[in-house]
């Protein structure tokens, strides 16, 4: 029990354990042994909780109680781009609702900060994609006027120099990769309308087939001056974020409306893929370990040292390990041209 020098007169046949953790952690613990876990939807307030019970827990050694808290924050900050969507769609839901003046979801800092101590790599990728979606301004010098202000959370609210580093890397790598997607945009298309020109004709598209290669390419290439105004020079919504502009890429020309639905589908294929590439990609951005058969297989492409432009092993499946590796570096592909490189 908790020392209290009130108590000890009552109680000075009984031992006394000094616990040198927060009472309100201790409570929180407590309540998840005896009443179970009742966590809440990973809101500013349920961390609190969580991240109490998660500390404890893994401090004691009570596995199962450590296991469920990291279940709970992992839907928060999962491992997954569907999972990473589904908690985007809470927090737009949240932030839209007039009645909440708050983020629905702590400051990324407090959880980088939690995971470090308590031992759980899989919250780093998210939250520190999370965190480089936000200005350094905003990270370092918030003020109430910013439309993404929030307070920074309690003690320890900064991070460690080395994971400020990873921080700064994983920033530049992030809007390396947004400038890289719009350029990609535009230059994808027009390999994919090229090797289709035999087939197009000036008529409503509905199979797998360009109609229209002049007015797609004229599309594609608006559609790319759009972009760069908007990301790059206009700084708008979604600037540092590039699984977002990859998501809103992908419905610039809407399958819907498009007299050209092939080129349309052919767009949201495209940026579901790339969006794909790029979460697999974050671990690498920030530097941070890998562990697990689930953890990508990153490679680098000969002649590109920006890790935006690396590639994934698991994009070629015919790659098992070392299984297939010759035949997959004498391809004619200028893709599978790479080198094998691990990180530390």
């Amino acid at each position: 029990m908790i020392s209290n020098q009130g108590l000890e007169d009552d109680m000075d046949k009984l031992p006394i354990v000094d616990l040198h953790d927060a009472a309100e952690d201790v409570g929180n613990l407590l309540s998840a042994v005896y009443d179970g876990p009742t966590f809440g939807n990973n809101n500013q307030e349920d961390f609190l909780v969580v991240s109490g019970v998660l500390r404890l827990s893994t401090k004691y050694l009570i596995d199962s109680l450590r296991t469920k808290a990291l279940a709970h924050l992992s839907k928060a900050w999962p491992t997954s781009l569907k999972e990473w969507d589904a908690r985007e769609d809470l927090a737009r839901t949240h932030e839209t609702d007039l009645t909440n003046a708050s983020h629905l979801y702590p400051h990324p800092i407090a959880v980088i900060n939690l995971a470090r101590e308590v031992d759980a790599p899989s919250l780093l990728p998210a939250a520190f994609y999370d965190l480089s979606r936000y200005s350094f301004s905003h990270i370092f010098e918030p003020t109430e006027e910013d439309q993404t202000y929030r307070p920074l959370p309690p003690a320890p609210s900064t991070l460690s120099n080395a994971d400020l580093e990873r921080l700064c890397l994983g920033k530049e790598a992030s809007q390396h990769a947004i400038t890289s997607l719009i350029t990609a945009m535009g230059s994808s298309q027009n390999v994919r309308s090229t090797q289709l020109t035999a087939s197009h004709s000036r008529r409503v598209s509905h199979t797998a087939v360009c109609v229209s290669a002049a007015a797609c390419r004229k599309d594609f290439s608006e559609l790319v001056a759009l972009a760069t105004q908007h990301y790059l020079f206009d700084r708008e919504r979604g600037c540092y974020d590039p699984l977002y502009v990859a998501e809103e890429l992908g419905q610039l020309k809407s399958a819907e409306f498009s007299e050209c639905k092939a080129c349309a589908r052919s767009l949201e294929a495209w940026a579901a893929r790339e969006r794909e590439k790029m979460w697999k990609s974050i671990p690498i951005w920030f530097r941070l370990d890998h562990s697990g058969d689930t953890s990508p297989r990153l490679f680098r492409l000969l002649g590109r040292s920006h890790p935006a432009e690396w590639v994934c092993l698991d994009d070629f499946p015919m790659c098992d390990g070392d299984r297939g590796w010759d035949a997959l570096k004498n391809d004619a592909n200028p893709r599978s041209s790479i080198i094998k490189q691990r990180q530390d």
